[in-house]
């Protein structure tokens, strides 16, 4: 995976727009530069659209967006912005978030509107660390697998054309450091050459390369890569190549509440409703409230690296919406008891740890004080009998550092000048939640995939048609 220097490189055909990476942020940008009235050309590297945004919950926060104000649901993109940075603890690029915040409320209302992406608001999304209003966006089903399909239909429907099976090797480009063209790979052991006027990278960040996992994020250096097996950082390897520049490559999305032996994601509304999580000796061990992402490191640290998540017959109703969850009942991950007790021996954590833990947190929420951890429990959501229990391991879902990016979704280079005709979105560009784990919250990624991509497509076919028109004059 590298950038070939050839200036007098020969192409097999030659488009507008090329976009490397088939998963939310390549298909809103193929959908966003198709209505600009480019050609476009997306190349996906599996059989069929999937990226990281198929193993999501496919659920896009925005503010202020018809949908949410349809739902009686009061917020603008500067309480979102705000939501944010407090989340990052002011570590994230402000002008950024806020610009980023902005674009979302319209690229719901795009999608939705123009392209007819179902999208319906998930209400509970509200309870999640870091948001202070119900603002998730999603398919009915709740799953990334229907909102990569309706994406994927939606370009499909405008024109754009998907090429399969297609793994990018190299990015060609001339002497000036303008993109020229790129080296596909193909099954068969065969090689094409597709020249390109613009170029939008819409891969996968480095979360399954574990060299720069451990390079950049040491505290999760050996855990599980939750990821898809594009997520080998070749997008930043390509712009840094380039003479990009690059930015918050220590910040991640990781999660505490993978259910153990099933590979799927047990919802953190199993917590933020007012669940908690203990080790293999029945007590807990941090301030869970904080979020999912940083619940990795903590849940990494028990003993033999797993933790139990523990909540009630409420919190399961409510999850229940989504179908992730609904797997997980199905594969009967989680066990349920009719007392506290019960559910001890049920799991094998000592019964006075877990009922004195229980204990605690009652008297917690009545008191309205914080424990140690610091996390304030509710009366109204102490958990209550029947108790349910899902034994989680922790992973790293998916990397937010990535190429620096302007508001068109350019990318930006060392010397603080876009590069010629480079764009990038999605798991390639900076995300939102600034250096670490702790400014993650639920949905970042796939509204900067689903913005970041809008723009880059938008900025990508407008410079192509100027280009050409220039050079037919």
């Amino acid at each position: 995976m590298s950038v070939i220097t050839d200036s007098a490189a020969q192409f097999e055909f030659v488009v507008d727009v090329l976009i490397i990476g088939g998963g939310a942020c390549g298909l809103t940008a193929a959908l966003a530069a198709s209505d600009g009235g480019a050609q476009v050309l997306v190349l996906e590297r599996d059989k069929v659209p999937l990226g990281t945004t198929a193993m999501s919950t496919g659920l896009i926060p925005a503010a202020a967006t018809r949908i949410q104000r349809e739902a009686g649901i009061e917020d603008d993109a500067e309480l979102f912005a705000n939501d944010l940075l407090r989340k990052s603890k002011g570590t994230a690029d402000a002008d950024y978030v806020r610009s980023v915040c902005t674009e979302a409320t319209e690229t719901i209302d795009w999608l939705s509107e123009k392209h007819s992406v179902p999208f319906s608001l998930f209400e509970a999304g509200g309870a999640l660390p870091g948001h202070s209003r119900s603002r998730l966006h999603g398919t009915p089903s709740r799953t990334g697998e229907e909102l990569i399909a309706s994406l994927l239909s939606a370009a499909e429907n405008a024109g754009a054309d998907v090429m399969t099976s297609a793994l990018v090797s190299d990015l060609i480009a001339d002497g000036s450091g303008r993109v020229t063209g790129v080296v596909i790979d193909r099954p068969d052991g065969s090689q094409e050459r597709v020249g390109c006027c613009t170029l939008v990278l819409a891969t996968c960040g480095f979360a399954g390369n574990a060299q720069m996992v451990a390079d950049n994020i040491p505290e999760l250096a050996g855990i599980m890569a939750h990821t898809h097996p594009g997520a080998t950082g070749d997008a930043l390897r390509w712009g840094v190549a380039l003479g990009a520049e690059s930015a918050d490559l220590g910040s991640y999305q990781g999660h505490g509440n993978v259910a153990a032996g099933h590979g799927l994601l047990l919802s953190w509304l199993s917590v933020s409703e007012g669940g908690f999580q203990v080790s293999a000796h029945g007590e807990r061990f941090s301030d869970e409230s904080r979020g999912y992402s940083e619940q990795a490191v903590d849940v990494g640290a028990q003993p033999d690296g797993f933790a139990w998540t523990i909540y009630d017959a409420r919190i399961d109703e409510i999850m229940s919406e989504i179908s992730e969850y609904r797997e997980l009942r199905n594969a009967r991950a989680m066990v349920q008891a009719d007392t506290i007790e019960e559910l001890a021996v049920a799991i094998r954590v000592p019964i006075e740890a877990l009922t004195q833990t229980m204990a605690d947190i009652e008297k917690l929420a009545q008191s309205g004080e914080a424990d140690g951890f610091g996390r304030i429990f509710h009366a109204d959501k102490v958990l209550k009998a029947p108790f349910f229990a899902a034994k989680v391991n922790p992973a790293l879902f998916h990397t937010q550092g990535g190429l620096v990016v302007d508001q068109n979704a350019r990318v930006i280079g060392l010397d603080d000048d876009p590069l010629p005709n480079l764009f990038a979105g999605g798991g390639a560009a900076r995300g939102l939640s600034g250096a670490g784990a702790s400014g993650y919250v639920a949905g970042n990624g796939l509204m900067s995939a689903t913005t970041l991509g809008k723009l880059a497509g938008r900025a990508a076919a407008s410079q192509a048609l100027a280009e050409n028109s220039e050079s037919a004059s």
